[in-house]
């Protein structure tokens, strides 16, 4: 080998050669990162420009306003010349995904939990309005329904109208009906094909009439008009309430019952009768008083709340003991084939959580469950409100078991010899040993390790709905089942509460959640001073 190659390989004056990484990272500093960087920019910029155009768009200036500015302020920091900007240049990607992944789906879940948003209460003001004269409207004594065909005069929309009864023919504009004579129209099969001074619509413009027949009205008798009922229907309908804008309220026009806001997104009438639908708005902390005031709200509420904390606790201290125990057995230089029964003690935490859950659920099915089948019994593991509650600590203890071996297989290598061996020289048994030296320098590096796995415990949503969906139900309650976790009760009071959904009431529940764990982890992270011994 000559010296010139020699120097090659090694790098110039005894200098050994750059990394990949470090080559890696000077290509993509030149050009090449400049152009890619050009790319990002460009495309973020795009996206702003569309984002900013929809928001002003639908009237939110601020929402609009702050992208436009975030938008700005990274391409001043990534294009400006400053070296002052070069921390930013690390800063702003976590900074933008911090605020868009978890400060602003905090705000978001805070404000909808001061508000009634529900199942009944999802629309605007003005759209409620719209949706109940919509409902008002019934068929009057004697009213008519008609075939239809959509035709236009000129420009204007209407409507060739055969009355089903008499069989006579109308043409239906917002000036009323006007008859038309048997010999201008031709009916086929009760239908108007064709009129003297009218265009039938055909084709691909029937597809795209639905706005303008929805706002096509026929007035007929007194506040009765004529709708149309898809392309080919049409139907004489009434309201049976009038809206009163300056008062902001509806009356009923028979009884004269009168209807008006009750501030909570409903008009309601003295008797307390509302009407449907209502609107969001905002409810201040009602859906908090409803959680430690209200019966059907409360009671499964603490019912749940007790469940959850009895859930992750043993959850966590059953995986952690039977992980250690685990971990010290195995824990011997000399045990014939320990690296492979160590992989299969692993194997539980290598397979995907939701499957083995899922499998689970099979092999614990009451009527051809395997377990079942291969212990000759019959436990209702799944169907019984006790048996379903041992299901799934069991199976979460086989879930998780392995992460706390792997964990306390490390933490035991970590504990000095001598230490350990100074204490037997001493006199001490095993016992005092593992209780003396080894558990409490165990604890030192896992008790964060446990704070975490009883926080994610606390929220373990997949365990639960997955295995028991919740259940089985509760006599007194259609929505928290009897394995229901915190978590799981509020997915249900999203999606499944009253008559549908209550999304208010479930952001109150996950602030709550929020707030429990929170001061569950800064309790045990102050009593277990963890912080300060991984300092």
């Amino acid at each position: 080998m000559t010296t010139a190659t020699a120097a090659t390989e090694t790098g110039p004056a005894g200098v050994p050669p750059a990394s990949w990484l470090a080559r890696a990272l000077g290509f993509f500093s030149g050009t090449v990162g400049f152009v890619i960087k050009i790319v990002f920019l460009a495309v973020s910029n795009a996206l702003a420009i569309w984002a900013v155009g929809l928001l002003l768009a639908d009237g939110h200036w601020i929402s609009g306003g702050l992208i436009a500015v975030a938008t700005l302020l990274v391409d001043v920091v990534y294009l400006g010349p400053w070296h002052q900007t070069v921390p930013l240049k690390f800063l702003v990607p976590g900074t933008i995904f911090l605020i868009g992944f978890q400060i602003v789906p905090l705000l978001s879940n805070v404000n909808i939990s001061f508000t009634n948003w529900s199942t009944g209460h999802n629309l605007t003001h003005q759209e409620a309005i719209a949706a109940i004269e919509e409902n008002s409207l019934t068929p009057p004594p004697n009213g008519a329904t008609y075939t239809s065909t959509p035709a236009r005069k000129g420009s204007e929309l209407v409507l060739l109208l055969v009355d089903e009864t008499t069989g006579k023919a109308y043409a239906g504009s917002k000036e009323g009906l006007t008859p038309l004579a048997p010999a201008d129209v031709t009916i086929q099969n009760g239908i108007v094909t064709a009129a003297d001074g009218y265009t039938t619509v055909k084709g691909q413009e029937l597809l795209t009439l639905d706005e303008e027949m929805g706002k096509l009205l026929i007035p007929t008798n007194g506040s009765a008009t004529i709708r149309a009922e898809g392309l080919s229907q049409a139907v004489e309908l009434q309201p049976t309430l009038r809206y009163v804008p300056a008062n902001d309220t509806f009356v009923d026009i028979q009884t004269k019952t009168v209807y008006r806001d009750n501030g909570k997104g409903s008009y309601v009438s003295a008797s307390g009768e509302a009407l449907e639908p209502g609107w969001r708005t905002y409810i201040g902390l009602a859906n908090f008083k409803k959680i430690a005031t209200d019966p059907l709200v409360r009671d499964p509420f603490v019912r749940v709340f007790i469940w959850t904390f009895v859930y992750a606790g043993l959850s966590v201290f059953l995986t952690f003991a039977l992980g250690l125990f685990l971990a010290i057995v195995l824990n011997k230089p000399d045990l014939r084939l320990q690296r492979l029964q160590r992989a299969l003690l692993v194997i539980p935490f290598a397979i995907p959580a939701y499957l083995s859950v899922l499998v689970w659920g099979g092999l614990l099915n009451d009527d051809f469950g395997a377990i079942n089948n291969l212990l000759g019994i019959h436990i209702p593991w799944l169907f019984d409100p006790t048996w379903a509650k041992v299901s799934c600590i069991l199976v979460n203890l086989w879930l998780g078991f392995p992460y706390f071996f792997l964990v306390c297989t490390g933490a035991l290598q970590a504990i000095p010899e001598e230490l350990t061996e100074a204490a037997r020289v001493d006199g001490a048994t095993p016992r005092q040993v593992f209780r003396k030296i080894t558990l409490p320098l165990l604890l030192v590096a896992t008790a964060p390790l446990l704070i975490a796995s009883f926080a994610f415990n606390f929220n373990n949503f997949n365990n639960i709905y997955l295995l028991t969906g919740g259940g089985p139900l509760q006599a007194d309650q259609a929505v928290a089942g009897s394995t229901d976790i915190l978590i799981s009760y509020t997915y249900k009071l999203a999606f499944q509460a009253g008559k549908g959904s209550d999304y208010g009431l479930a952001a109150a529940v996950s602030i709550i959640i929020f707030f429990i764990i929170a001061t569950i982890s800064a309790v045990s992270f102050w009593r277990t001073k963890s912080l300060e011994n991984l300092v």
